[in-house]
């Protein structure tokens, strides 16, 4: 059975990550995962607006989609791009500023999926400047909310 427990995972640096089990078959975490119309539904940091998302209903390796975002009360849209794409196993996306969002999938059993949620900003030019921001702080705290709604869907 699964918890609400969320991890902390080191996995290099300039990536922040964080690992929960969920209560699902990683078929069923994937197929939500890799719906970017969906993506609302599991948005623990708060920027993701609940408006439409265009693009595929299903991400594959070089798709792209659209996302109404805000912060600090600023609402703008992103265009993301699939960079990594495995059935069951791997989402990632790569936002416009550079920066990779991706989601590891690891069936623990039949019915619990271990779930990797990692912001990863080592591609971008000057990695630096987001720790300087306290942005790696805080989409951690947003990966662990996420993380937690994700575990809740299915718990």
């Amino acid at each position: 059975m699964a918890s609400d427990t969320v991890t902390t995972v080191d996995t290099g640096p300039h990536r922040v990550s964080r690992r929960i089990v969920v209560d699902a078959p990683a078929a069923e975490v994937f197929a939500l995962i890799a719906n970017p119309h969906r993506h609302p539904e599991l948005d623990g940091s708060g920027t993701v607006r609940d408006t439409p998302v265009k693009g595929p209903e299903k991400l594959t390796p070089g798709a792209r989609f659209s996302v109404g975002m805000k912060q600090f009360g600023v609402p703008y849209t992103i265009t993301s791009t699939a960079t990594d794409v495995d059935t069951d196993r791997v989402v990632e996306w790569k936002h416009p500023m550079g920066h990779h969002w991706r989601w590891e999938l690891v069936a623990t059993s039949p019915t619990t999926t271990q779930v990797t949620e990692t912001f990863d900003y080592s591609t971008l030019k000057f990695p630096k400047i987001m720790e300087l921001i306290g942005y790696d702080k805080k989409n951690g705290q947003g990966i662990e909310g996420t993380l937690r709604a994700l575990a809740n869907r299915f718990g």
